[in-house]
């Protein structure tokens, strides 16, 4: 490893910030969950069939450090990835809203920047290829829009009309009139749409059509990771239960192959939204569909019902700490010659929370690099580090 790459990853723990790096470096710790989400991503490569899963645990406790690790592994196994941080401005609330934001975080195996333009580049017209997907297009979702957007996109010689159109597959969707509009231009032949677009109703033909691209262009599935879902707990009555339904048609799709979905709530979510906003009497009492019903029903017993992330024993943490320390030293050049259950020791003063232990753990490397002493622990003349004891620092983890 480059000191350069330990560096980054000593500098993304500091920050506190999660990546798909320190994911994958730091992917030992809860291997039960991991091997599940492992198995659910080898099976879902293996027949196409679509799913997910719903995670849970308290602030600090690692969950976007698990979705990182779970994008890594994706990667790793020829998978699309997706990676998404649910806000006021991503809402789970609107498929429509959350597409673009989807496209925002995706990315290809092998590719650095995210978005689907590498993928499309990769279409030439009038090849088998084109043509399956525009059948596809035409005959296997609810509307036919995105046969004229993708055969005006693989005809168009205009770079404005093109970048318009990429910019619609992803998300800033075009009105009809001008999808119309373009493709008479490109083809002298008017565009028949079999139903009017309507993006915040029809915006799952995208998701599938994506679905089907990135098989076609030989990837193994797509991983679509969400984190902070437990926002979706300030949204009105009425934007939960549609938030509930998009989960439920991201989790459960009905027309979209080769789709695995991750939502990571916190697990107050439970006592402090389901419990407190009577969520299943509200379902109870709104006017939807008994079909619709029954899948809300379904995802509010997976978010009650979800895996949790317990706090790590003593041993996971031990271990943890023992990595930073060797990336400590490859990043600065330097040997933490000591025992990291001493640090161990000190960080539990710092509070309970995983991320507080972590970034207290490279304070005090930092400390020792810079100047020979932090807190309980000096180096000696011989570069060794030597401990005062203090009793209240030597409690067991627990």
């Amino acid at each position: 490893m480059s000191d350069f790459y330990a560096r980054r990853i000593i500098e993304a723990l500091r920050s506190g910030i999660s990546s798909r790096e320190v994911g994958l470096c730091f992917s030992s710790a809860r291997p039960k969950i991991l091997r599940e989400l492992q198995d659910a991503l080898e099976q879902m490569t293996e027949d196409r069939r679509s799913g997910g899963r719903i995670i849970s645990g308290k602030y600090g406790e690692g969950k976007t450090h698990l979705l990182n690790t779970v994008a890594g592994m994706a990667r790793q196994q020829n998978i699309v990835v997706s990676t998404v941080t649910l806000s006021k401005e991503t809402p789970l609330s609107g498929l429509h809203l959350l597409y673009p934001k989807v496209l925002q975080g995706t990315y290809l195996p092998g590719q650095i920047q995210p978005g689907i333009a590498a993928a499309l580049e990769r279409l030439s017209p009038g090849s088998p290829f084109a043509a399956s997907l525009l059948e596809y297009c035409l005959t296997g979702l609810e509307t036919n829009r995105l046969f004229f957007v993708l055969k005006s996109y693989l005809g168009t010689q205009n770079d404005d009309e093109k970048y318009a159109l990429l910019g619609d597959l992803e998300g800033d969707f075009m009105a009809n009139t001008t999808v119309r509009q373009i493709y008479k231009r490109v083809y002298n032949q008017s565009a028949e749409f079999n139903i009017d677009f309507v993006k915040n109703r029809d915006v799952t033909d995208y998701f599938a059509f994506l679905s089907r691209l990135f098989l076609e262009l030989g990837y193994d599935g797509w991983a679509l990771l969400f984190d902070e879902a437990e926002l979706t707990g300030r949204l009105s009555k009425k934007g939960r239960l549609s938030a509930y339904g998009n989960m439920a048609a991201l989790l459960r799709p009905k027309r979209i192959e080769g789709v695995f979905s991750l939502f990571a709530f916190n697990a107050s979510y439970i006592p402090d939204v389901i419990e407190a906003k009577h969520e299943h009497a509200n379902l109870e009492e709104a006017l939807l569909p008994p079909e619709l019903k029954e899948e809300i029903g379904t995802v509010l017993s997976g978010v009650a019902s979800a895996t949790q992330l317990l706090p790590l024993n003593r041993e996971e943490i031990l271990e943890i700490l023992t990595k930073i320390q060797q990336y400590h030293g490859q990043a600065y050049d330097w040997r933490p010659n000591f025992d990291p259950g001493k640090v161990l020791a000190i960080t539990e003063k710092y509070g309970y929370l995983l991320r507080t232990r972590i970034r207290t753990a490279i304070e005090i490397l930092d400390q020792l690099y810079q100047y020979g002493e932090a807190d309980e622990i000096q180096i000696n003349e011989l570069g060794q580090a030597t401990f005062e004891e203090d009793e209240s620092s030597l409690e067991p983890f627990v």
